[in-house]
């Protein structure tokens, strides 16, 4: 066979299947369009040289038209590449940019590349016209490609470089190696035959190299993939061919210098070198290290992380399911599982279950004393492929399968749940129907992920003990309040007793008595609904101030001082419940009364002003300073009247009256009284 053609036979081949990697892995960006261009004419170029050594092509213009093609598109692929990776734009260094520039060599190299052979046929110096010039064309297109990879390295960073750097190595070998070439040609006035027979076959060599640079790099939006088995299969033949070659020549060069031992120990030597190599072919541990280096340092990523952690986030987010479940199936369908269970530490330490999709519910609480996965995920913190321990049980080393792990049907992975260094639960996953082994990449996006819902489950976690403690602070604060109505019931009680042996033949005085314990019983079985359904007040309604003032008025005249409502023509409306802010004014009156003296006065007034109802009750008692009124009077549990007082009642009647859109403000003077100012929002349509 004819040693040109097998050559750049062989090139065509190699440029072929990159060409159709390329083309079905293109995901519509500039350079991958331009990379395929340019791996395809390199393919027709090979064809085209083939033929040409067996002189089926004999025209010299179509082949340098493919010569042309061919270094023009690599050329441009690489000038863009060299545009998007720098950082400082090539036209600030040049009055002319580089595209332009190339553009302009391109149409006097594309003209004098075709025009040549032409003139050539038509002149008495036609080597001049169809070597030289040509030649001389070839040498520059080289020294374009070879200034382009220069710059295109130079101006990537340490990332990038890891991307494209066996891309540089191919194409810079393809075009030092032509530059040779031509410059040899050129120098010597005729192409080296050996060299134009061995340059197919040095193209054909770095397409893997080019290969491994387009499926490390996503700015180019291709996706080649070549299976791992096949390239792990074919790292080790290499691997043992090498070995075995080295181990040859050991072996010859025991047998040479040997003397008379050198055969005994030549066969001996390669025997043993044998068996090595086949423990080493068949040890599971350095094949898993084999592959995991494979697939780190020679394959593109088998995930893309954006779309799974955005599928995972919206999956973790989804409102329809519970936190627990929605976490199980964001964990699982990142290997194509269907489902698993949950397992979370409680406050006793113990991981007891939680929640499962799609299996039965298992029924156990484990400890850390007698349950071997506890022990083990909280001393490691790996993450545990039950069938890796089937099949290797010494890669999990100091872990025995519990039973009740043994009765979960299709139990696959275990991953631990990781929230600040600790284990704050795990779940089991179970087997996919389609994926039946994980890599390194699978175990580092689990334990990622299970790190983020370690985190989404602690803050449930807090979310529900917060819930829980803002219940039973609910809870306190109304049974402080209702405990605060029942000491004025008990104190209505109380005075009812310390009368009776006093008034208790008066009529009037019995009547009275009778209408104190009837409200006070209507009292107590209102507190007692309240306590039943957690909360205080019944409806809002529509109320008059002043007929519930005068109510309230009338409730406190049996004691000294007797409030004064003073009389007015207007009719004020808001919405309230009645019975509590009928609370909030008698509570005010009350605390009235008790500081002011007998021969004191208590007056309330209600006016309007500004959309508002405004009422105020003012005194003639002690006062109070503004120390006590900015730092004391609204404190809850803080009284000046010893064991008798709650100090809550002031606080209700402010918060209270502040959920309906009003407050509740201050004004006294030490010795001379104190007036409070009621302020409600009127009910709309009553002003």
């Amino acid at each position: 066979m004819n040693v040109g053609f097998a050559s750049y036979l062989f090139a065509f081949i190699a440029y072929t299947a990159l060409t159709g990697l390329l083309v079905t892995s293109w995901r519509g960006r500039t350079l991958g369009r331009l990379l395929i261009l340019a791996s395809g004419f390199s393919s027709v170029w090979a064809l085209f040289s083939a033929l040409s050594s067996i002189a089926i092509i004999t025209w010299p213009a179509f082949l340098q038209l493919m010569e042309f093609t061919r270094d023009g598109f690599w050329c441009l692929f690489l000038l863009k590449s060299v545009q998007t990776n720098s950082s400082e734009s090539l036209s600030h260094r040049f009055k002319l940019t580089p595209a332009r520039m190339y553009y302009i060599f391109l149409l006097v190299a594309g003209i004098v590349t075709i025009v040549s052979p032409l003139v050539a046929t038509l002149t008495e110096n036609r080597s001049w016209f169809s070597r030289d010039i040509t030649l001389g064309i070839w040498v520059l297109f080289n020294i374009i490609a070879l200034l382009l990879l220069e710059q295109l390295f130079r101006n990537s960073n340490h990332d990038q470089r890891w991307a494209i750097k066996h891309l540089c190595i191919g194409i810079g070998c393809i075009f030092a190696f032509d530059f040779f070439m031509f410059a040899d040609a050129l120098l010597f006035k005729q192409l080296n035959p050996a060299l134009w027979n061995a340059r197919g076959i040095i193209n054909g060599l770095m397409v893997p190299l080019i290969a491994i640079s387009v499926a490390r790099n996503p700015k180019w939006s291709l996706d080649i993939y070549v299976s791992r088995n096949v390239v792990f299969q074919s790292v080790t033949l290499i691997g043992a061919g090498i070995y075995l070659l080295v181990m040859a020549s050991a072996g010859y060069y025991i047998q040479f210098y040997g003397g008379t031992w050198g055969s005994t120990l030549q066969v001996a030597f390669i025997s043993g070198t044998g068996a090595l190599l086949l423990i080493i072919l068949f040890s599971g541990t350095i094949r898993a290290k084999i592959r995991v280096l494979l697939s780190k340092h020679f394959f593109n990523y088998k995930y893309d992380y954006r779309e799974e952690w955005l599928r995972f986030t919206q999956t973790l987010a989804d409102s329809d399911d519970i936190v627990p479940i929605r976490a199980i199936r964001a964990l699982s369908a990142l290997v194509n599982s269907t489902g698993g269970a949950l397992w979370v530490r409680n406050d006793n330490h113990c991981y007891a279950f939680n929640s499962c999709l799609n299996m039965p519910e298992p029924t156990v609480t484990l400890t850390h004393e007698d349950d071997p996965l506890s022990c083990f995920l909280e001393k490691t913190r790996w993450l545990i492929d039950l069938d890796e321990f089937q099949r290797n049980p010494d890669l999990y080393e100091g872990f025995k399968s519990p039973s009740w792990l043994a009765d979960i049907d299709k139990a696959w992975l275990v991953v631990p749940l990781l929230f600040k260094a600790e284990v704050l639960g795990f779940i089991i996953i179970l087997r996919s129907p389609s994926q039946k082994t994980i890599n390194w990449e699978d175990r580092d996006l689990l334990k990622m992920a299970g790190q983020q819902i370690a985190s989404h489950l602690a803050q449930h976690v807090s979310e529900k003990a917060l819930t829980q403690a803002r219940q039973f602070e609910a809870f306190n604060r109304l049974s402080a309040y209702i405990v605060h109505d029942l000491k004025n019931i008990l104190a209505q009680q109380s005075l009812i007793v310390s009368n009776a042996e006093k008034h208790k033949h008066k009529p009037e005085f019995v009547n009275d008595v009778i209408d104190t314990v009837k409200n006070s019983v209507d009292r107590m079985t209102r507190l007692m609904e309240q306590m039943k359904s957690g909360m205080r007040g019944h409806k809002v309604r529509q109320i008059n101030l002043f007929s519930l003032l005068t109510e309230t008025q009338a409730a406190h005249a049996s004691r000294k001082p007797i409030p004064n409502l003073l009389d007015t023509s207007e009719s004020v409306f808001v919405y309230a419940d009645k019975e509590q802010l009928n609370t909030v004014f008698g509570h005010i009156i009350q605390n009235a009364q008790d500081a002011t003296p007998n021969e004191g006065h208590v007056t309330i007034r209600l006016s309007s002003e500004s959309g508002n109802a405004v009422i105020k009750i003012e005194d003639s008692g002690c006062g109070m300073d503004q120390a006590f009124i900015q730092h004391r009077l609204f404190q809850p549990f803080d009284s000046t009247k010893g064991l008798t007082g709650m100090g809550i009642g002031v606080f209700e009647s402010r918060e209270y009256i502040r959920t309906l859109g009003g407050d509740i403000r201050v004004k006294s003077i030490p010795g001379e009284g104190s007036t409070f100012i009621i302020t409600l929002p009127i009910a709309p349509g009553t002003e």
